[in-house]
């Protein structure tokens, strides 16, 4: 059974429709990334399956349960994108709060809470005010809070947001050693250079509709498109390649080569060998996740220019001179 599954969900505020029928599932122990632009759905999907927001339309489960049941809250952890900490607490007393909440015993946070904050690297400042704390160091003890009672799944709203490279480290260090312990993670966020490090499988939402789904290998690979490097020394044939009816391009030290429709990498392989040259690289290329989320995007605002060109096309007006005795009659 899935830990998280929708379909068909929707959701509206007023006019307007923040999720427009997002079908997905995300299994245990597995790092889910959702992407998309603000306005796009991701927090609001978030709230729906934590029953923050009601009034939904579809099916929305989580841990076997409808969505925003109350029971369930227990086994989940959560960090809100926009999360205000009382700055009277310390690192500490903040997660000992955090803590009782959430039902752990004063002998287990008393062990557990130092251990946590090392975890997340704000061990040293432990004992310091909230307002002292940097917003990366904020982002820092609200991962830990939402990870305080050992929740089986986490929703974490742009987890890295404000830390630096460091700190988005240990935060990834952190998440790969909970996923090795079987915790599933829901990730929203904008910096999709982290997301691809660690995620399984990702979706890109955009105004509320799931338009891309998948693992990252497979979103980012460059169907038909291969990367070839020979022996030091060696210089592929381009332009014999190119008789072969392939697209074939220099780089700095490798060869690109373009598959049209119908074709496959055999044959240019096969005629490598046949020339004696020694074939040391030989990939399918990728593009980043960032290349894929602005690719598709960018699709949206091509179409929508179109849209405004054909509108803005005006047939032309003939003006026609009409005479008094015409008007009269």
């Amino acid at each position: 059974m899935p830990v998280l599954e929708t379909t068909d969900l929707r959701k509206r505020y007023g006019r307007i429709e923040a999720l427009g029928g997002v079908t997905l599932s995300v299994k245990e122990g597995e790092i889910y990334g959702l992407l998309g632009q603000n306005g796009a759905g991701k927090t609001t999907l978030i709230k729906v399956m934590l029953g923050i927001t009601g009034g939904w339309e579809g099916d929305a489960f989580l841990l076997g349960e409808v969505a925003g049941t109350a029971h369930v809250r227990s086994r989940v952890g959560y960090l809100p994108e926009d999360h205000h900490f009382p700055d009277y607490h310390t690192g500490y007393s903040l997660l000992d709060f955090y803590g009782q909440l959430l039902g752990v015993s004063s002998a287990t946070r008393a062990k557990r809470i130092p251990d946590m904050l090392e975890q997340v690297g704000i061990a040293d400042r432990m004992h310091y005010k909230i307002r002292t704390y940097s917003k990366g160091m904020k982002q820092r003890v609200g991962i830990a809070q939402a990870l305080m009672h050992r929740p089986e799944v986490i929703f974490l709203d742009e987890p890295t947001d404000g830390v630096d490279p460091v700190g988005r480290r240990d935060i990834r260090e952190t998440l790969l050693e909970l996923k090795k312990h079987g915790v599933t993670i829901f990730i929203n966020s904008h910096l999709l250079g982290e997301v691809e490090l660690i995620c399984d499988r990702v979706a890109i939402l955009r105004k509320g509709k799931m338009i891309r789904e998948g693992d990252v290998a497979t979103l980012t690979r460059q169907k038909g498109r291969f990367l070839i490097g020979l022996a030091p020394g060696q210089v592929l044939p381009v332009a014999e390649i190119r008789n072969l009816g392939y697209d074939a391009t220099p780089l700095e030290d490798r060869w690109e080569v373009h598959l049209l429709d119908g074709q496959n990498i055999d044959a240019v392989v096969d005629y490598i060998r046949n020339k004696g040259l020694n074939l040391r690289h030989l990939v399918e290329k990728r593009q980043s996740l960032e290349d894929l989320f602005l690719e598709t995007h960018e699709d949206q605002s091509t179409r929508r220019d179109k849209k405004r060109d054909r509108r803005d096309t005006v047939e032309p007006i003939t003006a026609v001179e009409v005479h008094e005795e015409d008007r009269r009659s």
